[in-house]
């Protein structure tokens, strides 16, 4: 899951952290919930298709997504699933109490 899907140009993080720089060998959690992910809906998708892509298959990543772009279903799971097809499984948990929402994804 290292490749980069088409048209994804990391040039344009506007400054953000990386959601990771490696592939993780375990479950673990994205929080996409900071003030870059409030303003910029592009990088609140193309941020979680990279933490999908760094975890290794067998696990599952949980996606804390921001809340002020509403519920991810309605803009992230087409974006996993033109990314990824029927190789990722995505779920929606719940709503945090904070707002945001929590999609999990195995890989």
């Amino acid at each position: 899951m290292s490749s980069t899907p088409a048209g994804h140009d990391h040039e344009h993080d506007h400054g953000a952290d990386p959601v990771t720089d490696h592939v993780h060998e375990n479950s673990r959690s994205a929080n996409l919930e900071g003030p870059d992910h409030a303003e910029d809906r592009d990088l609140l998708v193309r941020q979680p298709i990279e933490a999908v892509e760094h975890t290794a298959a067998g696990n599952h990543v949980n996606l804390v997504t921001h809340g002020d772009h509403g519920h991810p279903e309605e803009y992230l799971f087409e974006a996993l699933e033109s990314a990824f097809g029927d190789d990722v499984d995505a779920e929606y948990v719940e709503q945090c109490g904070c707002g945001g929402h929590v999609v999990r994804v195995e890989v």
